[in-house]
């Protein structure tokens, strides 16, 4: 059987034991909020025995790096992302992103305690963030990612028909961002609803069915996010703009 270049790229990792989660636009797919994506994410343990399982799944993929950092624990757990290209047959020119650390979640231990186990067929149980998890990961400064997150918490309650678990419900007090959508949800979970106002006081405008003022609290904790992101990353870009000079001296 000849597999797509994620499943191939998927079916190498676990034929070499390398213990990683999918995120990503992938993950957003297997989530039902479809993201045509050639790129291939992955957050992994970062260990001296899985990055040299990591190492040998790249190799069988003669995937090589395409940017700095190098693959190490160092950088890895200092929250880098490490970006390599594909050249095996079936997989030409498919990006694969490593990371250890997403900003804004736990450590990977716990994300890999919560994850979701998939079923793909032709290839068998796939390890994947869980969706609480990799919608928190998508709170980035990219529109694209907001526009994601947006329908990957619509569908959920799309497909659970606004019903749930209290912890499923809670989840969505907390990360619903249409303000039509939210109303609805406090309207119908008003306890829950009132419960969740100390954790996100901009539920009280959704109590109040108060759409405008509603849309406008989304919007600045949207941008509170925004802000965290870039606080993250500046540091970081820094450290690799020092890298690259250093490297063409």
């Amino acid at each position: 059987m000849t597999l797509s270049p994620i499943l191939k790229v998927l079916s190498t990792f676990r034929k070499q034991k390398v213990k990683s989660l999918l995120i990503g636009g992938q993950a957003c797919i297997v989530y039902g909020a479809a993201e045509f994506s050639r790129d291939s994410d992955f957050v992994v343990l970062a260990s001296p025995s899985n990055l040299k399982a990591l190492a040998g799944a790249l190799k069988v993929l003669k995937a090589v790096p395409v940017y700095y950092p190098e693959l190490t624990i160092h950088y890895l757990l200092k929250g880098h992302a490490c970006h390599f290209r594909c050249g095996a047959s079936g997989v030409e020119g498919l990006r694969v992103d490593i990371m250890s650390k997403l900003k804004g979640c736990d450590a990977f231990g716990k994300l890999w305690a919560r994850r979701n186990r998939v079923k793909i067929s032709g290839l068998g149980a796939v390890d994947i963030i869980s969706l609480a998890d990799l919608v928190q990961s998508k709170k980035t400064q990219r529109d694209k990612d907001w526009f994601m997150l947006n329908r990957l918490v619509e569908n959920d309650i799309f497909i659970n028909e606004g019903s749930g678990s209290a912890a499923k419900v809670n989840w969505w007090l907390a990360q619903c961002r249409a303000p039509e959508t939210l109303a609805r949800l406090c309207s119908d979970h008003p306890g829950q609803a009132r419960g969740g106002i100390t954790r996100r006081p901009l539920l009280r405008e959704a109590v109040k069915n108060n759409l405008k003022k509603l849309s406008e609290l989304l919007k600045k904790e949207e941008a509170a996010e925004r802000a965290k992101d870039l606080s993250y990353w500046l540091p970081l870009k820094k450290e690799l703009e020092k890298l690259r000079l250093s490297r063409e001296r």
